[in-house]
């Protein structure tokens, strides 16, 4: 009876389909469609197609904001690879993902640029994204641009740029950079003279970031980084020689690399071009590491920079990371190898169990109810 009282609740009424209707209708044939009885489905079909508007706006949106802030710097890509893009323009993966991988460069192996747009294309997730902005105070969501410069080092011997971690960050994205990069760990948090009050030097030692901030020639880092139109959409610098997040083991020199990462936020597509002169300097500052180029006092790099006693600290330091992963990953072993036995030694003892009697098999569970209680009481007197 229940089942059928549903039934008829779910069960939509019969239309009025009277000849005493005298309101807007359509007939064609057999068919008659009356528009004042459909009065509920007008808003489902203007939600839905709201919907796919919304859709299709916000993937134009991004692929615009993405492609003019490529075309902006294209030249600049051009003149620094051989080879500034794998295909023509931008790829794409998905409506807010775009990258583009370039190669063919003095001192590097190859250019990351990937864009990480907020989800425009999907109105849910775009509002729950608002929604979550407005509770959380600290959570910020922005249009991310990440370039990861990828330098080429020598193989089996110590080259130009030295084993270190070290950034500049924006004070307001401190919180979210210690969260997501292991690496920064490593560093210690400093303001710097000459950086503007907004910014904050993230470094293992000083003589890192003497040798980083101070002018080679015309080029000065925090000249660039003061830059006021620079300023709204710098996120962080960082150059780093170990992985974003904590290995499971050390690492071997083949999956070992040092990168230069610059993190921004995107202009709009009406000022692409702000972020040129940063880019330019980004390429500058490779350069600077890696020994290459014409700027003065960069001979040799970085490393060739630093005080004999700087780089052995950080010599030391990356050993004494290393061998702490060593002896965490031995122990992980050592308790997984320990859960296997235990396991298989219950498997063993149920097995046994299940081929004796129940007059056995409750003897037997008593007997290891007890063993289990001196066990207990054992460690308790030991406390």
């Amino acid at each position: 009876m229940a089942a059928l009282n549903i039934a008829k609740f779910l069960t939509p009424p019969m239309p009025d389909v009277s000849a005493d209707y005298d309101g807007l209708e359509f007939k064609w044939k057999f068919l008659t469609f009356r528009p004042a009885y459909f009065k509920n489905e007008v808003y489902f079909v203007g939600a839905a197609l709201l919907y796919v508007a919304f859709y299709f706006f916000g993937k134009k949106a991004n692929e615009r904001k993405a492609n003019k802030w490529f075309e902006a710097h294209q030249s600049l890509y051009r003149a620094q690879f051989s080879k500034p893009a794998h295909t023509e323009g931008l790829s794409q993966d998905g409506n807010s993902d775009f990258f583009a991988f370039s190669t063919g460069r003095r001192a590097l192996t190859s250019l990351h640029t990937t864009f990480t747009l907020r989800p425009r294309h999907d109105l849910f997730q775009y509002l729950f994204q608002v929604v979550r902005g407005l509770i959380e105070l600290d959570y910020k969501v922005y249009d991310e641009l990440e370039l990861e410069f990828t330098f080429r080092e020598p193989a089996g011997k110590e080259g130009a740029v030295p084993e270190c971690v070290w950034a500049v960050v924006a004070k307001d994205a401190l919180k979210q950079i210690r969260d997501e990069r292991w690496d920064l760990t490593f560093t210690k948090t400093t303001d710097a003279p000459g950086l503007p009050p907004s910014l904050a030097v993230m470094s293992e030692f000083a003589d890192v970031t003497t040798n980083l901030l101070k002018p080679y020639g015309t080029f000065s880092l925090p000249a660039v980084l003061s830059a006021p139109a620079i300023q709204p959409y710098f996120r962080s610098l960082s150059l780093t020689d170990q992985p974003r997040t904590r290995p499971a083991h050390p690492l071997s020199p083949a999956e070992r690399s040092k990168r230069l990462i610059l993190t921004l936020g995107l202009p709009p597509a009406s000022a692409a071009d702000a972020t040129l002169p940063l880019l330019t300097a980004a390429f500058q500052l490779v350069d600077l590491v890696a020994g290459t180029g014409k700027l003065p006092g960069a001979r040799g790099g970085l490393n060739a920079a630093l005080r004999p006693e700087t780089r052995t600290k950080l010599r030391k330091t990356r050993e004494d990371v290393e061998r702490q992963i060593r002896e965490d990953a031995a122990r992980e072993q050592r308790e997984e190898a320990e859960e296997q036995k235990a396991a298989a030694r219950k498997k063993a003892q149920e097995e046994k169990l299940s081929k004796l009697s129940a007059a056995d098999q409750k003897k037997a569970l008593d007997r290891e109810k007890k063993r289990m209680m001196r066990k207990t009481q054992g460690k308790v007197k030991m406390r």
